[in-house]
């Protein structure tokens, strides 16, 4: 069985090894603008097999948090090439996650007028960080047909758009409660259209939104990430077996370059769908408790996945590969930084020579 620290081929890309950088929001793009302190933080862990970003907005409405960063407009493309320019510097592969949040979200996030949109007029019961405290998810509008149709699009372009960005790829997020999620699930999507109801159509817009992108860009350059069974943003699956299976059908013709499972709860679901996906299989495995650490690495050996992704100790290891193959100690994730402020928790965790 392979090592973690062997070569693998992901679509038109060969990764020097097999530890990947999860995407991880991190909320330090005010404006929704990729900046400087990005480029930074990105540069320095680009020793990664695979660079994945932060979840970054499609269009206007796909953003679920403050100062995310999106790839719908000029301004952005530029602030994300020179985070591209940076890594690929370093010799890094970056891929960018792109992120519709769907029903995710709050009403002062968006521009005045315009409302979130969903599989259907179900709010999740979540709250919402809005910078002076918590806020409810609001009632999103249903998506028609047309609203359908100019959404996919919407991701067709900002696969587009990050080419031009200098992205090496894109991965589509169809987990973790957002629009993808969504319509796959039973709770979210309450619709009797060809979009909702049985696995299968619960399963189109992940499928269709796949193919656009494909036809966009090529589908050695598209990932997607899914979360069966996990329930983060008011999601819920009845039939998570038979929707996954379903899903991995339409995807199985347009050949998309890599799967990528957040594990929740059924190994047995991963352990089915790393046998019916034709591309490359990325795990982020269920670690109740803790983060994602070295000894998941047996699973690349066992032949459970092809390559781990790491979140919270690639966040506080910048060198976290070189750290693994010498057994290096590690250092400790800071929580309390996770998520916006300044460079402190971001670009100024040390590297072994520092």
């Amino acid at each position: 069985m392979p090592s973690p620290f062997d070569p693998v081929t992901v679509g038109g890309l060969v990764l020097p090894h097999r530890i990947a950088m999860s995407p991880m929001t991190r909320n330090r793009a005010p404006g929704q603008v990729p900046n400087d302190l990005m480029a930074r933080y990105y540069a320095q862990r680009a020793g990664a097999g695979l660079i994945i970003t932060e979840g970054t907005q499609p269009s206007v409405v796909g953003q679920g948090y403050l100062n995310t960063p999106g790839i719908h407009s000029t301004e952005q493309i530029i602030g994300w090439r020179k985070v591209t320019d940076a890594v690929h510097e370093r010799g890094g592969r970056i891929f960018v996650q792109l992120m519709h949040s769907g029903r995710v979200g709050h009403a002062s996030l968006l521009p005045a007028g315009m409302r979130y949109v969903a599989p259907s007029a179900v709010p999740a019961d979540i709250q919402i960080f809005i910078g002076d405290g918590m806020g409810d998810a609001p009632v999103p509008v249903e998506l028609t047909e047309d609203g359908i149709a100019a959404t996919i699009q919407d991701h067709a372009q900002a696969a587009a758009n990050a080419i031009d960005a200098g992205f090496d790829g894109v991965e589509l997020h169809g987990g973790n409660g957002y629009l993808i999620h969504q319509f796959l699930s039973t709770n979210a999507n309450l619709r009797t259209d060809r979009w909702g109801g049985s696995q299968h159509n619960r399963a189109r817009f992940a499928v269709e939104t796949a193919r656009a992108v494909a036809e966009r860009i090529g589908a050695h350059r598209v990932g997607l990430r899914i979360s069966p069974g996990v329930t983060n943003n008011d999601i819920h699956e009845d039939d998570p077996h038979d929707t996954y299976a379903a899903l991995v059908d339409g995807l199985r013709p347009i050949g998309l370059a890599y799967l990528h499972i957040f594990e929740g709860p059924y190994r047995d679901i991963t352990l089915h769908l790393r046998k019916e996906f034709d591309g490359a299989f990325i795990l982020n495995p269920s670690t109740p408790g803790s983060f994602t650490n070295r000894e998941q690495l047996g699973l690349i050996e066992d032949g459970t996945t092809d390559i781990i992704t790491f979140g919270a100790l690639f966040l506080a290891n910048p060198d976290l590969p070189a750290r693994l193959a010498g057994n290096e100690p590690l250092n400790t994730p800071e929580p309390a930084t996770f998520y916006g402020g300044d460079h402190h928790g971001y670009t100024d965790y040390p590297a072994l020579e520092d």
